[in-house]
């Protein structure tokens, strides 16, 4: 029997919680053996009272803990937690990433272990992510690199198709696992060997671009990434912060989401990366800006964009990656 241990991070959405505990616990079976974590990070509200009550209330409390984290140290700092708290009571073999606001489908986790156990060198395996009414999502994802900024952008289907590796977002094909760079944080399944071998994730992300740095260390360390179209999971986008969703207008980006994008950039590829690669996102929005105007199409960027780029830019604020949140108790 293969042991899987869910690590689910709450901030303010115990409700969303609840629903995703119950799709868990469709999956359990006498194949897999299902151990939970839930992390609350903080969230100031009675989200770990009400979610220890609803666990014992459905007497699941022999494979579930509500944890505590005390701060609200981001996506990262929670999952870590609840890692090691795994690692201690269990000692999986997987350890599945799950957002509080995803609902699994039938399925989706044993297809998930199917993928990573037909390939010794896989490491880390996503599902296909979707809305409620099936309608998919971006899944499958390049590696961000200094030039992509330029690429993605400018937003150019001609540029996008001379450098299809600097796009991030990639074409999810229907059928068997697709080989990626990356998968989505919100279902994310990592082997045991991964974890033991590079480590807990890097906890000076408070939210953004922590999963996509987790699986580029695993890359760099010999393992493969896969997403995995039938592993199907409802993922309510955005459902704490907001900002996830690219089909529509997002809200005024947070500061936290600049902040993570500098030191990525800064951590993985070095000071002249990121001065290159916030020069060129710089022109490739001005560039963009000019292709929207002359075309008359409205723009879907978060107010105050460029403003607040520019504000945490490396010309304005420095090389300095290192954020603040992990002694404050609430959102940056």
């Amino acid at each position: 029997m293969y042991t899987v241990g869910v690590c689910i991070v709450n901030y303010k959405t115990p409700h969303l919680v609840e629903e995703c505990l119950e799709g868990l616990k469709q999956l359990r079976g006498d194949s897999t053996s299902l151990t939970v974590a839930v992390v609350d990070n903080a969230s100031g509200d009675d989200s770990v009272l009400r979610l220890s009550q609803f666990v014992e209330q459905q007497q699941w409390g022999d494979w579930i803990d509500v944890i505590d984290g005390e701060i609200n140290g981001g996506f990262s700092y929670g999952n870590n937690i609840a890692i090691e708290h795994l690692q201690k009571k269990i000692s999986p073999d997987y350890f599945w990433l799950v957002n509080p606001d995803t609902l699994p489908r039938p399925d989706s986790l044993s297809i998930l272990m199917r993928a990573l156990n037909d390939d010794p060198k896989a490491g880390i395996a996503g599902s296909g992510l979707e809305d409620e009414d099936g309608t998919g999502q971006i899944s499958a994802f390049n590696f961000p690199k200094p030039f992509g900024d330029f690429v993605n952008m400018l937003g150019m289907g001609f540029i996008e198709r001379i450098f299809p590796s600097y796009v991030v977002a990639q074409e999810l094909h229907e059928g068997d696992a697709q080989s990626v760079d990356w998968v989505a944080g919100a279902s994310m399944l990592i082997k045991k060997d991964v974890v033991e071998r590079i480590g807990l994730m890097d906890d000076n992300y408070f939210l953004y671009f922590e999963e996509v740095d987790y699986c580029l260390m695993a890359y760099r360390a010999g393992f493969i990434h896969y997403v995995v179209p039938q592993s199907r999971v409802l993922h309510h986008v955005g459902a704490s912060t907001g900002i996830s969703d690219s089909r529509k207008q997002a809200p005024r980006r947070p500061r936290y989401w600049f902040e993570s994008r500098k030191r990525f950039i800064h951590k993985n590829y070095g000071v002249a990366s990121l001065l290159l690669a916030d020069t060129l996102w710089i022109l490739a929005y001005a560039l963009n800006r000019i292709k929207h105007r002359l075309a008359g199409k409205p723009s879907l960027d978060p107010p105050h964009f460029f403003k607040d780029f520019f504000m945490n830019s490396v010309f304005v604020s420095g090389f300095n990656s290192k954020p603040r949140h992990l002694a404050k108790n609430s959102t940056p």
